[in-house]
């Protein structure tokens, strides 16, 4: 078998990103990042993330990756004008009782960045309220304030944007499940593709936070059939299914699951389980770097589906896609979120629940569509497909609104 072709790169002339920068805590010597690889109207948009061992070169990466993103969603007809993409990260374990401290310190330093250039929020190891609340105590009016100037009708789009955050379904922010919904959609349409019926597909989802959580919810209740989840602890199993709905009301605010909730006939078995599992699909919400070259010797699935940022080494997709496992690239499958805070702020659809799911859904869909399209026509890789979709968008974004580099 012939592997496809690998993604070309998303701009050959910019390689180096508009701005790179590294912090060190005065007080505990942790280190954060901060990298805008793009401004589109003087502004960049990317998550802040918290983790051991986050590095310069992983922001950086995780910085490129949003402005396709951003790309992507881009509809000249709609009210939500993509920008261009950052991503901040801190070196520090989210549990660590000086976390909280890094984190206010972290934004106080690069509170000019956030004021005038860089829209943020929740991403690995940060919740959007502990974000919210950081950025309060660090003088910031909020962590997307960047954009207020770009807005017909700022108080309007604020009051909007607060109102969708204070929405809750079946006792969890809308927020919280936006993402999961377009990743879930992702899969459904994979599926659709390949005449795979929905019922008895076997699905094993690593971690089980906000963006895995809602994903499990989503497939469960499509109809799929969970087998695996894993957290820090370990994998939880059951080849007829687990109780998705038991095990996101006993996560705690780090998505590790209590294990006073597991059945009778659940299994736990080690944290590296999930990839080897008897599944069709796997879902990485958690880590980046989680697939490498000696992993993914074991996976014996159909689709891995990226809902994490960067959870496949590329060493690692070319041995997968020369054993005919597709990947689904995060770049496309976990960009709903970020798009689902642009098109409520603009106004493109209001606080309402069932009609951002209904977006989500929608675009969602139309986006994996066209990039499963392209890579089977032209024999590459879904992401080499998403990174040539977001080329051919490049030069019209920056012909409207000029180059900012």
């Amino acid at each position: 078998m012939t592997a496809p072709a690998p993604a070309p790169a998303v701009d050959a002339n910019a390689d180096a990103p508009l701005i790179s920068l590294t912090w060190t805590d005065p007080e505990t010597g942790h280190r954060g990042h901060l990298v805008i690889d793009r401004l589109v109207r003087g502004v960049s948009s990317g998550g802040l993330r918290m983790r051991a061992g986050c590095t310069l070169e992983e922001v950086a990466g995780l910085a490129r990756g949003m402005t396709m993103k951003e790309l992507l969603h881009y509809d000249p007809a709609a009210r939500y004008i993509p920008l261009g993409g950052a991503k901040g990260g801190i070196d520090c374990d989210p549990r660590d009782p000086a976390a909280y401290g890094v984190l206010v310190r972290y934004l106080r330093a690069v509170r000019p960045y956030v004021e005038r250039f860089w829209t943020t929020g929740e991403d690995l190891g940060l919740t959007q309220d502990l974000v919210d609340r950081a950025a309060a105590e660090a003088g910031l009016v909020s962590s997307v304030q960047a954009v207020y100037p770009l807005l017909d009708d700022e108080a309007a789009a604020r009051r909007r944007l607060a109102d969708a955050f204070a929405i809750e379904v079946d006792g969890i922010g809308l927020d919280g499940l936006v993402g999961g919904c377009g990743v879930a959609e992702s899969v459904l349409t994979a599926l659709d593709r390949a005449g795979v019926p929905y019922r008895g597909t076997r699905v094993a989802v690593q971690g089980l936070g906000t963006m895995g959580g809602a994903t499990a919810r989503f497939l469960a209740r499509a109809g799929l059939r969970v087998v695996a989840v894993a957290d820090i602890k370990g994998t939880v199993v059951h080849p007829d299914g687990l109780d998705v709905e038991a095990l996101l009301a006993a996560r705690d605010g780090h998505g590790t699951v209590d294990r006073a909730a597991l059945r009778a006939g659940d299994r736990e078995l080690p944290p590296g389980a999930w990839l080897s599992v008897d599944a069709d699909v796997l879902v990485p919400a958690a880590v980046s770097y989680a697939v490498d070259t000696a992993n993914q010797a074991g996976v014996t699935a159909r689709w891995i589906v990226e809902a994490a940022n960067m959870p496949v080494l590329p060493e690692a997709e070319a041995l997968l896609a020369a054993r005919g496992i597709t990947v689904l690239p995060d770049v496309v499958v976990n960009s709903g979120t970020n798009a689902w805070w642009w098109w409520t702020l603009f106004g493109d659809i209001g606080a309402d629940a069932d009609e951002a799911f209904a977006y989500v859904r929608r675009s969602m869909r139309t986006l994996v569509e066209r990039m499963l399209t392209r890579a089977e026509a032209e024999g590459i890789t879904p992401r080499a497909a998403a990174h040539a979709l977001a080329a051919d968008r490049l030069p019209v974004v920056t012909e409207r609104f000029g180059r900012y580099r």
